[in-house]
């Protein structure tokens, strides 16, 4: 078992990127060590490279009782967005990556998703319920704006009236307003902003290529004035980094017109625990050793508790204390809880559209 606490870190950042290397793969044998005394900070950043993913089937199933839904969709693997924090990066581990600079720079893209998404809503054994898309990596990173998976899978999941759930950090969620609204008719659609921090020093740092906080703030106002109900993820808290600004955030979202809320506490499973740990000693040395302290005290005297039920929101007295602050915020703010989604206008499309797009 690795002890991240005494890898030295990394001395540089990468412009534009979250992680500054490429921790080992816990699940190969051998890894390569790039000498540090040979970084050169004037070479050139690593470049985005896209690859395809030929998966057969796209709707992922989960039991777990801390995720408000068992069913989703991910037309990526691996975000480009590069938050330093973020929980999904083991997964590529899976694939023979790393956790580090992999996930943001070697993205799986599912070209084939909306075919797929079609044929699986098709099938007589498909039971009409809440789908969530970006259970895992987010469906709104850059490369979407080009490639528009997730704005082809929205128009399926419209065209049958499934209801959907979507997260997002990225503004780029005001370009399917118009899909939206109409699976919004139908009480068959909301949208959850995440926001970390207003403050866009530190989303440039934790998150950088995210959309800005006021940008965030802004695609909640324009859901809203369109009548499609929008909400605010205030996730992941960092203790001693960012949770002081929990009852800032929900206040500017209701304020743009937020109507429902929730927070996690930040999770550090595998590999995220060097990543983050290195990204404090790169940004926040000083207060390096206070926040991890703090996660500790918040998961049992470990950096990651993978259990169900105190994985998302820790446990003894900072995470009661972060509870209290949330119930607390969200009355204040006069925001409520997530609104219930309807299956009753699920419909098949007419015969001849089931296989207009065959996944084959």
């Amino acid at each position: 078992m690795h002890n991240f606490d005494s890898i030295p870190p990394v001395p540089l950042s990468i412009r534009g990127r979250g992680a500054a290397a490429n921790p080992p793969n816990r699940f190969e044998t051998m890894d390569v060590e790039p000498d540090p005394e040979s970084f050169d900070p004037d070479s050139p950043a690593p470049k985005t490279i896209y690859l395809k993913d030929t998966t057969r089937s796209i709707i992922a199933r989960n039991d777990s009782p801390d995720i408000g839904f068992s069913a989703s969709i991910n037309p990526y693997r691996g975000c480009e967005h590069g938050c330093a924090y973020c929980y999904a990066r083991p997964y590529h581990e899976y694939l023979g990556l790393s956790a580090g600079l992999d996930f943001e720079t070697k993205i799986l893209v599912k070209e084939s998703a909306p075919a797929l998404l079609r044929h699986e809503l098709s099938s007589r054994k498909w039971q009409p319920q809440t789908l969530a898309i970006s259970g895992v990596t987010d469906c709104y990173q850059p490369v979407e704006r080009k490639l528009q998976i997730t704005r082809k899978c929205l128009e399926v999941l419209a065209e049958f009236r499934n209801p959907v759930v979507v997260i997002t950090k990225n503004a780029l969620v005001r370009r399917d307003i118009d899909i939206l609204r109409s699976l919004a008719e139908h009480q068959a659609v909301a949208v959850l902003l995440s926001i970390t921090t207003l403050d866009a020093g530190l989303t440039r740092l934790m998150e950088p290529r995210t959309s800005v906080p006021r940008d965030r703030l802004e695609a909640i106002a324009q859901l809203a004035a369109a009548k499609i109900p929008a909400g605010v993820m205030a996730a992941p808290m960092i203790p001693g980094l960012n949770d002081h600004e929990m009852p800032a955030i929900l206040n500017a979202a209701a304020q743009a017109g937020a109507i429902c809320a929730g927070f996690t506490i930040l999770r550090l499973p595998h590999a995220v625990s060097q990543i983050f740990s290195d990204w404090l000693q790169r940004h926040f040395p000083d207060r390096k050793e206070k926040i991890l302290n703090r996660i500790r005290d918040l998961r049992g005297g470990k950096l990651n508790d993978p259990n169900f039920h105190s994985r998302m929101r820790g446990q003894g007295i900072w995470a009661d204390q972060l509870k209290s602050i949330f119930d607390m915020s969200r009355k204040k703010a006069g925001i409520g809880r997530f609104p219930q989604l309807s299956t009753a206008s699920f419909r098949l499309p007419d015969q001849p559209d089931l296989f207009q797009l065959n996944p084959s």
